[in-house]
């Protein structure tokens, strides 16, 4: 089979795997009184009201209790009524818009699943990116997104009604748009993505800042300035267009602003008093934390770390767009979010970024076979978890939000031992966090010492190579004149 066809076909699978992993949680109950619940309700009221009525205004929504055929009991109010009797909900409107049509067609299990393809779309984008931009095998592509697609927290916000998992689609977008040509069409592309993350969510602006950063420095760099120019100008543009719309439509610089529990202003969204150094904590318990840490339910997630720190050393072409990306969302998951405990499933500030790990990954597990077996069973592990999740979660035993952590899986209930727990925090949860702090960050360094080293050796055989010719090519010249029996004369 040729290689454009053998490509083709591992994008299928994969899409149809992550697909099914999805859909395969579409019934699957938030709580126990509730198939939605926290902010789903509230992005499916927007987008009943946009479908019929096309308003962001759902007062008439909330007094039909039109939330009944997915929150089956009596809904929290998120908004502030407004001088007029109006109600707009404190959530950018992108994701409303995009779900209106499936929620007109088949509501909220409509819904669910225009995000469960979703995922697909994104598990068969990374894989063509892994392949065509970063020049990974297709089989060690292949099963990374596999064990990545088809496990948490992909899976999960693949039928989970909020902007996790359109935004990961954004974000590996923008990755195949910055490590392209950036011609016109590239450079379009690069733009429509940066303005969408804000209209999907605001907490998506430091991405969004940090993309469009790269993008600005790299047509700098290739003297593409017209390019520049018009880049800078098109998202100057849409950044007033925004915060123009978002005093019209909330009364503020953020949706937040129609909220009625931010009292402190709409900026108190990431806290009225934050700790910072507090929430330093979360550097390390985004992965390895207990019950809300990505490790804890896909121990894969663990090669994250020697990953981010080998393309830091080894520098290949398009290092900089993965660890920035990947950087700006993990920054912002610990220092901004308000907290990483929340009424969702774990990794929900983090999956935005997570494509950028999920190729980085594909990289370095590509260079060792051993990597790639670790890789496999831990990926599968991952898998059997949320496997197990499901079937818990299908006969009415666990919830997405309330109790998934009491999970009877016995691998899970093992391996969560050895995971510090910040929610109620033991007198194991710090002894176990400076552990997994020393081990992440010796295995950070141990990586990219060996990258580096990688990397000179690299370098020093290249220069060799490329001297190697000259230095041949003088000598021989040098023979044949020898030889010769003509002798140049001076000249006097």
């Amino acid at each position: 089979m040729a290689p454009r066809a053998r490509l083709w076909l591992a994008i299928v699978l994969v899409t149809a795997a992550a697909t099914g992993a999805s859909v395969a949680g579409i019934s699957m109950r938030a709580t126990y009184g509730a198939q939605l619940t926290a902010d789903e309700p509230q992005y499916l009221l927007t987008a009943i009201s946009i479908a019929e009525d096309r308003s962001l205004d759902i007062s008439d929504e909330l007094a039909a209790q039109r939330y009944r055929s997915f929150h089956e009991v009596l809904l929290p109010q998120q908004t502030e009524p407004r001088a007029d009797g109006s109600r707009v909900s404190p959530h950018n409107p992108l994701l409303p818009a995009v779900l209106a049509a499936p929620v007109a067609i088949g509501g909220w299990v409509a819904a669910k699943a225009a995000l469960a393809a979703m995922a697909g779309l994104l598990a068969g984008l990374l894989l063509w990116t892994a392949v065509r931009r970063f020049d990974v095998s297709l089989a060690t592509a292949t099963l990374t997104v596999l064990v990545f697609g088809a496990s948490v927290p992909f899976a999960v916000y693949g039928t989970q009604v909020y902007p996790e998992l359109p935004a990961a689609l954004v974000v590996t977008i923008a990755i195949i748009a910055l490590t392209g040509r950036l011609k016109r069409n590239g450079t379009a592309l690069l733009a429509a993505t940066v303005v969408a993350l804000p209209w999907l969510a605001t907490k998506y602006l430091p991405v969004a800042l940090v993309l469009a950063i790269a993008g600005l420095a790299r047509l700098l760099h290739r003297d593409q300035r017209r390019e520049a120019l018009a880049l800078g100008m098109g998202l100057g543009l849409a950044a007033a267009a925004f915060l123009a719309a978002h005093q019209s439509w909330y009364g503020g610089w953020t949706p937040y602003a129609a909220g009625d529990h931010f009292v402190g202003g709409e900026f108190t969204v990431i806290g009225s008093d934050p700790n910072y150094l507090g929430r330093g904590r979360r550097l390390s318990g985004l992965l390895v934390g207990e019950k809300f840490g990505l490790a804890a339910w896909q121990p894969a997630w663990l090669f994250v770390v020697p990953a981010a720190a080998a393309l830091l050393g080894r520098r290949p072409d398009g290092w900089d767009v993965l660890c920035l990306t990947l950087a700006s969302g993990w920054l912002t998951a610990t220092f901004l979010a308000l907290t990483m405990h929340g009424w969702w499933w774990p990794g929900r500030q983090l999956v935005v970024v997570l494509p950028a790990a999920v190729i980085g990954i594909a990289w370095w597990i590509g260079t060792s076979q051993a990597r790639r077996l670790a890789a496999g069973v831990l990926g599968a592990v991952g898998m059997l978890s949320y496997g197990w999740l499901l079937s818990e979660g299908l006969r009415g035993q666990l919830t997405w939000v309330v109790d998934f952590f009491e999970t009877s899986n016995p691998v899970y209930r093992i391996w969560a031992r050895a995971l510090p727990d910040y929610l109620d925090q033991p007198t194991s949860t710090w002894p176990l966090h400076w552990l997994w702090v020393a081990v992440i960050v010796a295995t950070a360094l141990a990586a990219f010492a060996a990258c580096r080293h990688q990397r000179g050796l690299a370098i020093g055989s290249a220069r060799v190579a490329r001297a190697l010719p000259v230095s041949i090519g003088t000598a021989a010249l040098r023979a044949r004149l020898a030889r010769s029996p003509v002798r140049v004369q001076r000249q006097p």
